[in-house]
C-alpha cells in the first residue's frame, strides 16, 4: 500500500523553492547561450513537428546533475530523460524548455520549469511543494513554494479578480498532434465568440505564469503534460487562483485549466458542452 510522504515544514520549503531558482536560473543562463550560438535539432518526438534540441538535452542534463548535488536522494521526472527513482517522497519535475518550437523559431517565449512535489509525480495525487519557471531569453523569475504565496521577481503574485468571460483574455495552446489540432481548432470556436480574446504564446509555463501575474485571466489547454504545469500550476495556486481538469478530475494531458474559481468554472462548463475533453 502507498503511504503519502511528509510534506516539508515551511522553512524546509522555502530551501526547496530557493533551490528551484537556482537551478533554474542557471540552466536558463546556458539555454540563452546556446540559443545565442544556434540551435541544433537532436530529433523529433511524438509527430514531425514536435521537435527536440541539443539545448533541451544539454539542458535537462544540467538540470539532473545539479540536483544530484543538492538533492541527491530525491526521485526526478524530466521530459527528454524520464524518471529517476528516489527514497525520499518528493520528486522533481522538470521541463528543460518549454516552448521550444519558439526557441527554434528566435521568439522570446521559452522558459525552464523546475519543481518539487511530494507523492508520485502526477497531478492526480501529487502536492507540489515548490517551483519555480525562468523565461530564459530574458530573466524574468516566477516562483512559488507550498504556502509561502507566489512571486515574479521579488514581487507578490495575485490572479486577477474573476470577471465575466465576456470580459476574460483568454490563453491556449495546441498539441502536435493532428487530429488533436483539428478537435481543439474546432473547440476554439465554440470559445472565441464569449470571451474578450485568445492569447497563444506558445509556453505553457509562461501562460500559468501570466495568468498568476494578472497579464492573462485564465487559460485552459487539452495535451498538456506533468512538467509543463507543475511548477506554473503552483504559481497560480499560490497567487490564489485554481488549477483544475473538467468534470471535477485534476489537471492533467486530458485538460488543464487556471485562473480564478469563478472564471474557471464559467469556463469549464462551455468547454464540457464543446466535449472538448472527447476520446479521439
Amino acid at each position: 500500500m502507498t503511504t503519502t510522504p511528509s510534506l516539508p515544514d515551511p522553512a524546509a520549503t522555502r530551501e526547496l523553492t530557493e533551490l528551484a531558482v537556482e537551478i533554474a536560473r542557471e540552466v536558463a543562463t546556458l539555454v540563452r547561450a546556446s540559443r545565442e550560438r544556434g540551435v541544433d535539432l537532436a530529433g523529433v518526438k511524438s509527430t514531425e513537428t514536435d521537435v527536440v534540441t541539443q539545448a533541451d538535452l544539454a539542458a535537462e542534463r544540467r538540470l539532473r546533475e545539479l540536483l544530484a548535488e543538492h538533492r541527491p536522494h530525491d526521485a526526478i521526472l524530466g521530459e527528454e530523460g524520464g524518471t529517476t527513482a528516489g527514497t525520499t517522497g518528493l520528486t522533481w519535475v522538470l521541463d528543460p524548455i518549454d516552448g521550444t518550437v519558439n526557441y527554434l523559431y528566435g521568439l522570446p517565449v521559452y522558459a525552464v520549469s523546475v519543481a518539487v512535489v511530494a507523492g508520485e509525480p502526477d497531478p492526480a495525487s501529487w502536492t507540489q511543494v515548490a517551483g519555480a519557471v525562468v523565461s530564459a531569453a530574458d530573466g524574468r523569475t516566477w516562483s512559488a513554494g507550498r504556502g509561502l504565496g507566489a512571486w515574479h521577481d521579488g514581487e507578490r503574485l495575485q490572479v486577477n479578480p474573476p470577471r465575466p468571460l465576456a470580459q476574460s483574455l483568454v490563453a491556449t495552446g495546441f498539441g502536435y498532434d493532428a487530429r488533436l489540432r483539428r478537435h481543439q481548432a474546432e473547440v476554439l470556436t465554440g470559445v472565441l465568440d464569449k470571451v474578450r480574446d485568445i492569447r497563444r504564446a506558445g509556453s505553457c509555463a509562461i501562460d500559468l505564469c501570466s495568468v498568476a501575474s494578472g497579464q492573462v485571466d485564465v487559460m485552459y489547454e487539452r495535451g498538456t503534460n506533468p512538467w509543463d504545469f507543475a511548477a506554473g500550476g503552483l504559481v497560480v495556486r499560490e497567487a490564489g487562483g485554481v488549477v483544475t481538469g473538467l468534470r471535477h478530475a485534476a489537471e492533467s494531458t486530458t485538460m488543464m485549466l487556471a485562473g480564478p474559481a469563478q472564471t474557471v468554472a464559467a469556463l469549464a462548463r462551455i468547454l464540457e458542452d464543446l466535449e472538448a475533453d472527447a476520446p479521439l
